[in-house]
């Protein structure tokens, strides 16, 4: 006889695993492990990027605030852009959506690299924000479409990895490229971003909704539904809250504060995300397994609430190490940050979730938008911790309403012959 111990909220349509079950041992499909090396090329080149971008615009003579804008431009654009992908990759699919996508942000990175003035560096940011929302959703569409409840943390981890280890690369080789010159890393960004485009198109298998193959549910759920469920909204809070203080904030700032604050050379930014990225990637694949067993709920709760307290804690590093040792634990929590959420919408929405997975990324957008807007402003008229306690709030905002509103995840033991 083959019985299940449960306990618990019940499953709904479109639900995950039975969190606490031994999580499947079986491959990734194929387009999962394509991804995963897409994500490794756009985020080395990402990585280069990032320690030099906002020194890069302050050399046209701007503000914190101009900064920010810059920034915040490229997801703007995403965030405007995200909402028409689903209805494109109805039409040509993902894998057309994505290499796209990719070649859009390419240009405009290569273009960028010979902006003569602010203006043109603030514009070229925003046409690479139009190829990442083509390319973030297709992408999240595809993987979540691919594998099946019972994987899909686990894919999402392996998806992630290829960007951390390239984010492990990215950051240093960036603040090697910076001692040649600050547009250096635009150029490699826009070479990598080609390699992955041209992966996309050759590797990618053309999208088939085969229950028989994938595993996943295909049963569409109405998008009114799934956004009253609490597990999807749970996970756009913690979107949101993520891009605001990890993707505008961390990114604005802390290029700024090595410098303004603690005195170090702009390269000591590069060396410290490098070493907060090479932490997130060892945490990731256990952060997948506790998301996929565990549960959702419990990650978002626990690696939400210690990233809240990290934020508010950066300001006062006194020194870079005190600063990488924290971005480094703020990195582990982000392993938890980066798969809990999104496994949440595939839990909710389901296999074909294109339209979920866009909204889903568009919260992420306006936080990285509006963030680096208010944190610059507010670095600017008062300090640097008032400004990373706004990404904090909302960090801190995430834990409490997964741990009040989220369903306590289902807990099945895998089922015993007797």
């Amino acid at each position: 006889m083959r019985g299940f111990r449960r306990a618990g909220s019940a499953r709904t349509p479109g639900s995950g695993p039975g969190r606490g079950a031994r999580a499947p041992r079986a491959k990734l499909p194929r387009d999962v492990l394509v991804l995963g090396v897409i994500a490794f090329f756009v985020m080395v080149g990402f990585g280069v990027v990032v320690p030099v971008l906002p020194v890069y615009a302050e050399s046209f003579g701007v503000g914190s605030f101009e900064v920010g804008v810059v920034i915040s431009a490229f997801a703007l654009m995403r965030f405007v852009m995200s909402p028409f992908v689903a209805r494109l990759i109805d039409w040509s699919g993902e894998r057309t959506v994505l290499a796209v996508g990719i070649g859009i942000v390419a240009v405009s990175s290569g273009l960028a690299g010979l902006a003569q003035d602010y203006v043109q560096l603030l514009l070229l940011r925003g046409a690479g924000g139009i190829g990442s929302a083509m390319f973030s959703v297709a992408a999240m569409t595809l993987l979540l479409g691919s594998t099946d409840p019972t994987r899909r943390a686990r894919a999402i981890g392996f998806y992630q990895g290829g960007f951390l280890i390239g984010g492990m690369a990215g950051p240093a080789l960036g603040a090697v490229l910076a001692t040649i010159s600050l547009t250096a890393p635009f150029f490699f960004y826009a070479a990598t971003l080609a390699v992955a485009s041209i992966i996309g198109l050759l590797l990618l298998r053309p999208r088939t909704r085969d229950v028989a193959t994938t595993g996943a549910d295909e049963v569409v759920i109405p998008f009114g539904r799934v956004l009253r469920d609490p597990r999807y909204r749970a996970a756009l809070l913690a979107n949101l809250g993520n891009g605001w203080a990890s993707m505008g904030v961390r990114s604005a700032l802390i290029p700024l504060l090595v410098v303004a604050v603690i005195g170090a050379d702009p390269s000591a930014t590069g060396i410290a995300f490098a070493c907060a990225a090479v932490v997130q990637a060892l945490a990731l694949a256990p952060a997948a397994r506790f998301v996929d067993t565990v549960g959702r709920r419990p990650a978002i709760v626990g690696a939400y609430g210690v990233a809240g307290l990290l934020m508010i804690a950066i300001p006062f590093a006194p020194d870079m190490v005190v600063l990488t040792v924290l971005l480094c634990v703020y990195g582990a929590a982000a392993s938890f940050m980066g798969t809990a959420p999104a496994a949440a919408v595939g839990d909710a929405a389901g296999a074909r979730s294109g339209r979920p997975v866009a909204v889903f990324s568009m919260v992420s957008d306006l936080g990285a938008i509006v963030g680096p807007l208010v944190a610059g402003f507010l670095a600017d008229a008062f300090s640097y911790p008032v400004a990373f306690a706004t990404g904090a709030a909302l960090l801190l905002a995430a834990s409490a309403y997964a741990l009040l509103r989220m369903p306590r995840d289902e807990r099945v033991v895998a089922p015993v012959a007797s």
